[in-house]
């Protein structure tokens, strides 16, 4: 089911209910784009601390914009055993532009490119986008309303409330007291910010919003007082009804936080950046404040992709790249418990994905998340119990043991192999840092020396010194052939790093120590009387 800002409004209570009836919910963001192509020292990399990645990635998830969020409500069926119902909604958004919010953001030619390649329908996303805004920007709008200062920002809204407003005058010099005209085709929150326009400018009309459009009506100045003082309409009530349209899809995202049901995604550390962002408050500049926070918002979050990459190797699945390819694996015969795990439906208005496949459509990937997730918790149960009778399966039970996995999100290209958001990160356990000692090449950069490897495997370089680089790979098997390879290289020689041996601080403070228990020792020996 896709939702614009058309259809939205009178799909709240409707999705209120179903999330506040769910065992969990999957979810899956589509970004304008994803990394800004920033320097060499501000790109990610296998040698940056949690703290150190966030900081960067930050930079980018401030430049970009969400441009359609999926989510996939699962809720076990009552009086069917282990079987589920997954209702599932797209949602394009675009933010708010009212008064004095008006958001910059940019796009990027390869996530462009990406999402068209998979039928993105960007008309939808620029012209029926859903609003939304995050705690500080509600903050400075609502005072803005609320106290009548604000303006209309955009030329183009200038322009379009400009021509109503002629048109409106137009029609008043020749209209008698309690006639009406329409203004069709206005709605959403710019339906309330041209009726506060008009209100302001004409003395003697007043407005009332209706299906067809904004209605017009001539009236006293008297009636016009009276009104605006006993009407249920007057502009006090529905200051507070253009913000809520305003705050459009963040009126949903607090839904969701005050539901407090898991949260499931698959490499889903970007869209809870994005998460922050857009519809809390901007990302703090404290790595573990922005933890602390996540948590806060979301109590047990369930990363898949973190989840199926330790059953992967324990059964021997074939590789797999993307989340479709896991989903495929799970639902083959690969899977020993493919007749006896969990039955998944679609709703009735979310019938779309049952025969076709829509890789990328945000909706569809957060139903993946949602029934990947119960089929990989229904092998760790099978797991758990394969010596014994196996317990009726419930919801309960999976998150019993999915819970070593319980707020541990996969950290793509860093230090650490995923985030926890309940406690300290765990250490590294990647591949050990290799020392590269150049000789005979003067002058070699960082990229020469990435060139010169990228055809056995790919490091990470990082320079030590000027003849010293450090290489950092995310795969054992490939520090391994590079040490193998490169044994006896005449110009470039390979070893494992050691920091106590070849640091640079570490070495100047030896040779400060050397230098200074030598003149000690000649101090000694030279102050010695003589015999």
């Amino acid at each position: 089911m896709d939702v614009g800002a058309d259809e939205f409004e009178q799909s709240l209570p409707l999705l209120q209910e179903l999330v506040l009836g769910a065992d969990f919910v999957g979810l899956d963001i589509e970004f304008t784009g994803l990394r800004s192509n920033l320097s060499r020292p501000q790109q990610i990399s296998l040698f940056d601390l949690p703290s150190e990645w966030y900081l960067k990635t930050r930079h980018s998830v401030q430049q970009f914009t969400i441009c359609q969020i999926g989510l996939s409500v699962f809720s076990s069926i009552e009086g069917e055993s282990n079987k589920y119902v997954a209702h599932s909604c797209n949602f394009f958004l675009f933010p708010t532009t009212f008064g004095i919010l008006d958001s910059e953001f940019s796009f990027q030619a390869s996530s462009v490119q990406f999402l068209n390649q998979y039928g993105f329908d960007y008309n939808k996303f620029l012209k029926n986008g859903i609003p939304y805004m995050n705690e500080e920007q509600e903050k400075k709008i609502k005072h803005n309303i609320l106290t009548g200062n604000w303006r209309v920002r955009s030329s183009l809204d200038k322009d379009q409330i400009k021509v109503v407003i002629d048109e409106v005058t137009r029609w008043l010099d020749l209209a008698e007291e309690g006639d009406w005209m329409t203004l069709p085709g206005i709605a959403g929150f710019q339906a309330f910010e041209v009726q506060l326009v008009l209100r302001q400018a004409l003395p003697d009309i007043w407005t009332v919003l209706r299906d067809q459009g904004i209605i017009v009506k001539k009236v006293s100045k008297q009636h016009r007082w009276y009104l605006e003082n006993t009407s249920c309409d007057r502009a006090s009530c529905w200051k507070e009804k253009i913000l809520l349209s305003a705050r459009g899809f963040s009126v949903f995202f607090q839904m969701l936080v005050k539901a407090q049901k898991p949260l499931v995604g698959h490499n889903m550390m970007m869209d809870l950046l994005h998460l922050h962002e857009k519809f809390f408050r901007p990302l703090p500049e404290s790595y573990d404040q922005f933890k602390l926070n996540i948590h806060n918002l979301f109590p047990v979050l369930i990363d898949t992709k973190n989840v199926t990459k330790d059953i992967w190797k324990e059964l021997n699945f074939p590789r797999v790249s993307n989340l479709s390819e896991v989903y495929e694996v799970l639902n083959s015969d690969l899977n020993p418990t493919k007749n006896s795990g969990p039955v998944v439906i679609h709703a009735s208005k979310c019938e779309k994905y049952v025969e076709t496949k829509y890789p990328h459509e945000a909706a569809y990937d957060a139903f993946l998340c949602g029934s990947v997730l119960l089929k990989v918790a229904h092998l760790l149960l099978w797991r758990v119990h394969r010596a014994g009778p196996m317990p009726e399966p419930s919801f309960s039970l999976y998150l019993d043991v999915l819970a070593p996995y319980v707020n541990q999100v996969n950290l793509i290209r860093a230090g650490v192999p995923k985030i926890n958001f309940s406690g300290p990160d765990c250490p590294s356990i990647r591949p050990p840092i290799l020392l590269l000692r150049v000789r005979r090449w003067p002058g070699v950069s960082e990229q020469q020396v990435y060139r010169e490897f990228q055809n056995l495997c790919k490091f990470d370089v990082r320079r030590l010194s000027r003849s010293q680089f450090l290489l950092l790979t995310n795969k054992f098997k490939d520090a391994r052939s590079i040490l193998k390879e490169y044994r006896g290289h005449p110009s470039l020689q390979v070893s494992l790093y050691r920091y106590w041996r070849h640091a640079p601080n570490i070495n100047c403070l030896l040779q400060v120590c050397g230098v200074v228990i030598t003149w000690a020792l000649l101090a000694l020996l030279l102050g010695r009387p003589g015999h």
